[in-house]
């Protein structure tokens, strides 16, 4: 088993706020770009639909944001 560095833990710490700071942006990105309020639709208006293609679209950044990253 190898040891846990300094610069290991730092460096998934730094790779990870990356991640999560374009992951937010590219929800705030989406949620301007559209002539509709995301959030509005998916709580108020009960749209599952939406909620469906809101959360491929999550899971489709996470992928390529790992992959960048790793």
């Amino acid at each position: 088993m190898s040891e846990l560095s300094l610069s290991t833990v730092l460096s998934t710490i730094v790779y990870g706020v990356i991640g999560l700071v374009l992951f937010l942006a590219t929800l705030w990105i989406m949620e301007r770009l559209t002539p509709f309020s995301i959030q509005k639709k998916i709580t108020e208006d009960n749209n599952v639909a939406l909620g469906i293609v809101v959360g491929a679209v999550i899971l489709a950044l996470g992928m390529i944001y790992s992959a960048v990253i790793d």
